[in-house]
C-alpha cells in the first residue's frame, strides 16, 4: 500500500498523486502503460477511435502568449474567439503572422489572405465580423464592457494563472472556459488534483450505489470529483460528493445556463453552489450531440487518475478510459457480472489493463488526502466517524454515540439497527429519517452491508435484504 505519494491498484503501484505524470512519461514504479492495442485502432469490442486525435501535444511556439495577460489582451482574445470559423489553430496563426491579435485585426483582407492564409468563405466571415465590431473596439466603453462581461457566468482564459495547463496541451484546446461556483477549485484543477469518475447514463442499482459510494469516500478525503452531471454514473457520484460536504466538479457538453436532462435542476444548482460548473460552450450555444463525446478530453485534462464504475462496449467512458491511458493516466474500473451488457465495456477494461476497484472506501484510504482536505468549511460527518475506536456506535447525526464492551464486535449493533431500519426494503432517505442519520455515515455503512451480502442495491438509491 502507498501513503500520499502513491496509487495502490490490483496490488500494484500504478502511479504517483502527487504530481501527476504527463504524456509518455513512464509511472514511477511500473512499466510504461500504454494502450493494450495498437494507438491506431481500438478494438472492436470496446469502442471505436475518436474522430480526431485528441492526446496532449506541446503547445506551438510561444502561442499562447506568455500569462498572465493584460486586460486587453484579454478582450482581444475574447473579441477573437466570437469570430465565426476562427479555433485554436486559425488564432495561432494569426499569432504568427502578425506579432499580437490587435495587429492582426488591422490587417488588411490580402494580409490575412497572404501571412495568415485566410481565404474565401472565411475571409468574408472575418471581414464582415471586423466591420459589425470596427476599426477599434476596445475604445468603445460599451464594446469593452460586454466583452469583459461578468455576471453569474465567469471566463477563464489561457492566459489566466488559473488556467490548468494540460488543456493547452490538448490537441484541440478550448478557447475558453465558462464557470460558476467556487472559485479556489481551480487551484487543485490546475494542477490536476482531482479524481474523474465516468460511466454509463443506463447503469446497474449495483453500479448507482457504488458511484454515490465514490462520491462520499472521495468527499470524506478531501479529494475534488470531476465528472459530467449526465443521467446515470456522473449525477449519482455527485450526488455522493454533495452528500459528504464535498466539492464536486461538473464539466457540461452544454452552456451554463442549459440542464441536461432537465430533472438534474436541482443537482446542477447544488453543484454550482457547493463545487465548480465549467463549460467551453459560451451561453447560447446550440446544443449538439458532438458536444458531450468532447468535453470527456476536459474531465480528463483536470484530474490525476480516471475511474469507470460500469459501461456497456459503446459508451463515451470508453473515450476518457482511452485518452486516459493515451496521457498514462492511472485508470481504474470497477468489475460486474461477466453478462452484464450495461457493463461489458468496463469489464473490458479490467482485461486490457486497467486495475481493479472493489471497496471504494478502502480505494480512497489508498489515494491519500486530497487537496481540500482541512480546508475551512468543509463538512465531512463521516469523517469523525472512521476515527473513533473500532466498536463506537453512530448516533444521531453521525456523531459517535457510546462504545460497546470489551470484545464486542465492531459496529454489530449499528448494522443491526440499519438491517432493521431497511426492513424489507427502504431508500437512503428513508434510512436517514428511522435512524436520524446523515446521509454520508448512512450511505458508507449501507455500502458496507452490501459487500457483506447482507444487503442488495436497487435503482434510485434503494436497498433491499438479499
Amino acid at each position: 500500500m502507498a501513503g500520499a505519494g502513491g496509487v495502490v491498484g490490483a496490488g500494484r503501484f500504478v502511479g504517483p498523486l502527487a504530481g501527476g505524470p504527463l504524456a509518455g512519461e513512464a509511472l514511477p514504479g511500473s512499466a510504461p502503460r500504454t494502450r493494450p492495442w495498437p494507438a491506431e485502432s481500438a478494438p472492436p469490442a470496446i469502442a471505436p477511435p475518436p474522430p480526431a486525435p485528441l492526446q496532449l501535444l506541446p503547445s506551438p511556439g510561444l502561442f499562447p502568449p506568455q500569462g498572465p495577460w493584460s486586460q486587453a489582451q484579454r478582450l482581444w482574445w475574447l473579441l477573437w474567439c466570437g469570430c465565426p470559423g476562427i479555433g485554436w489553430q486559425r488564432l495561432a496563426r494569426l499569432q504568427a503572422a502578425f506579432g499580437a491579435l490587435d495587429q492582426a485585426w488591422q490587417a488588411s483582407d490580402d494580409a490575412l489572405a497572404q501571412r495568415a492564409g485566410f481565404r474565401g468563405r472565411l475571409l468574408e466571415q472575418v471581414g464582415a465580423y471586423r466591420q459589425r465590431w470596427g476599426a477599434d473596439p476596445l475604445s468603445q466603453a460599451a464594446i469593452a464592457d460586454r466583452l469583459a462581461a461578468r455576471g453569474p457566468h465567469r471566463r477563464l482564459l489561457p492566459g489566466d494563472p488559473a488556467w490548468p495547463g494540460a488543456l493547452t496541451r490538448l490537441a484541440r484546446p478550448p478557447l475558453q472556459l465558462h464557470w460558476q461556483g467556487q472559485g479556489q477549485l481551480w487551484a487543485p484543477l490546475r494542477q490536476r488534483r482531482a479524481v474523474a469518475v465516468v460511466g454509463t447514463r443506463r447503469p446497474s442499482r449495483h453500479g448507482i450505489a457504488i458511484a454515490r459510494a465514490l462520491g462520499v469516500a472521495l468527499a470524506e478525503a478531501g479529494w475534488p470529483v470531476v465528472s459530467g452531471l449526465a443521467e446515470g454514473i456522473d449525477g449519482a457520484v455527485h450526488q455522493g460528493c454533495l452528500a459528504a460536504g464535498g466539492m464536486p466538479v461538473a464539466v457540461l457538453g452544454t452552456p451554463l445556463e442549459r440542464v441536461y436532462p432537465r430533472h438534474h435542476h436541482s443537482l446542477q444548482a447544488q453543484v454550482a453552489e457547493a463545487g465548480l460548473l465549467t463549460s467551453e460552450h459560451s451561453p447560447g450555444t446550440p446544443v449538439h450531440p458532438g458536444h458531450f463525446a468532447s468535453r470527456n478530453r476536459l474531465q480528463v485534462a483536470l484530474a490525476q487518475a480516471v475511474v469507470v464504475v460500469e459501461c456497456p462496449e459503446q459508451s463515451g467512458a470508453l473515450h476518457s478510459a482511452s485518452l486516459a491511458w493515451d496521457q498514462g493516466l492511472p485508470l481504474w474500473a470497477v468489475p460486474a457480472d461477466a453478462g452484464k451488457l450495461s457493463a461489458a465495456g468496463s469489464n473490458r477494461l479490467l482485461a486490457c489493463g486497467a486495475s481493479v476497484l472493489l471497496d471504494p472506501e478502502d480505494w480512497v484510504r489508498q489515494l491519500g488526502p486530497g487537496p481540500l482536505l482541512g480546508r475551512p468549511g468543509l463538512s465531512n460527518p463521516a469523517l469523525a466517524a472512521r476515527s473513533q475506536p473500532p466498536g463506537a456506535e453512530l448516533g444521531p447525526g453521525g456523531q459517535v454515540a457510546s462504545t460497546p464492551g470489551l470484545g464486542a464486535p465492531a459496529l454489530a449493533g449499528a448494522q443491526r439497527a440499519l438491517l432493521a431500519a431497511v426492513g424489507a426494503g427502504a431508500s437512503l432517505e428513508q434510512v436517514c429519517e428511522r435512524l436520524d442519520l446523515a446521509a454520508a455515515p448512512a450511505s458508507r455503512a449501507l455500502l458496507e452491508l452490501e459487500l457483506t451480502g447482507r444487503l442488495r442495491a436497487e435503482p434510485g438509491l434503494w436497498w433491499s435484504p438479499c
